[in-house]
């Protein structure tokens, strides 16, 4: 196939191209060449800015690749100039459109958010699921059942510039007291960023389209398994020390942030781990073990700067005095 992405050089776009490239597929990048251009040197990369430069897009392709539509306004665009220019469009989108998650299993024909204002171009943690459910509407509704939309929950693995997963390998791996939240027991869902790629192609190749939720594993999944994981991995010498969802929020310690990949489970939050991913495993997605995400991503870190800044996860010294709090309870 030929295959164009949009983006293509940070995370999921990269990942995606190696994907691609790895079952011979002719892969073309469009993108503004600011992240990483010294990526993929071998394949064809046209430069340009997706709200002005859609014009340079001149060739066919089989599919074009979406990776980074955050607003309808500017995926519509993107869908509209390509509409003639490639078989099928594939939209990355996020299990963040869903209208809540109090429901355990939601699946892909439960509802998605609206947002009052359709125009607004700012990313919120209210407005960013919305606005993803419309750039979907945008592709659905240039490209009908042509579109291929794809809702991944937590993508974590090397190369990951959000540090939302990446902090826990790391931070156990350095062993003593580990601050960790709520309870051994709650539900994360993680997929590993290149089993995220290869179902994205396996379904471009088998032509397949719709709309599925991409999250894992296969089976629930919880913190404390998560964490056991990692010191094993990691063979240090992690203690953990649960703090409940009360101390947490006493001392503004925030979820997804400062304790990432989690979020209290609470009865308006209970679905945001258990998403029903049973249309995706039917359709071929599978899932490497955690063992080897982990490692992965340890052996990638260590090849980051010493000083590079940590995008999510507790500071060393902001831990240790909670960890002395925690202690005089």
């Amino acid at each position: 196939m030929k295959i164009l992405i949009i983006g293509g050089t940070r995370f999921l776009g990269r990942h995606l191209v190696e994907s691609a490239l790895a079952r011979g597929h002719e892969v073309t990048l469009f993108n503004r060449g600011k992240t990483n251009p010294d990526l993929f040197k071998q394949i064809q990369t046209i430069s340009g800015d997706r709200e002005k430069d859609l014009d340079q897009l001149s060739g066919q392709w089989d599919a074009v690749i979406d990776t980074c539509g955050y607003f309808p306004r500017i995926v519509r665009m993107s869908a509209e100039a390509l509409k003639d220019k490639v078989r099928s469009y594939v939209f990355i989108s996020s299990i963040s459109v869903y209208d809540g998650f109090g429901k355990i299993g939601i699946n892909e024909s439960d509802p998605v958010g609206k947002i009052a204002d359709e125009t607004i171009e700012e990313i919120t943690g209210e407005s960013y699921g919305p606005l993803k459910a419309l750039c979907e509407k945008a592709v659905q509704d240039v490209f009908g059942d042509r579109s291929l939309i794809i809702r991944p929950g937590l993508i974590v693995g090397p190369n990951d510039p959000t540090d939302r997963f990446t902090y826990w390998p790391v931070r156990v791996a350095r062993g003593g007291d580990v601050l960790v939240p709520e309870k051994p027991a709650a539900p994360i869902q993680i997929i590993d960023v290149r089993d995220l790629s290869d179902f994205v192609i396996e379904l471009l190749q088998q032509n397949v389209f719709g709309v599925f939720n991409a999250t894992g594993p296969e089976h629930e999944l919880n913190l404390g398994t998560m964490l056991e994981v990692c010191k094993q991995v990691s063979g240090s010498d992690a203690n953990f020390k649960w703090a409940s969802v009360e101390f947490l929020n006493q001392n503004q310690v925030a979820p997804w942030s400062d304790m990432p990949a989690w979020v209290p489970d609470t009865p308006e939050d209970a679905g945001l781990s258990r998403v029903d991913i049973s249309k995706a495993i039917r359709a071929g997605l599978k899932f490497m073990p955690l063992e080897k995400t982990i490692r992965d991503t340890l052996e990638w870190e260590k090849s980051r700067p010493s000083d590079h800044e940590w995008r999510a996860g507790l500071k060393p010294e902001r831990e240790k005095e909670l960890l002395r709090l925690l202690d005089v309870q």
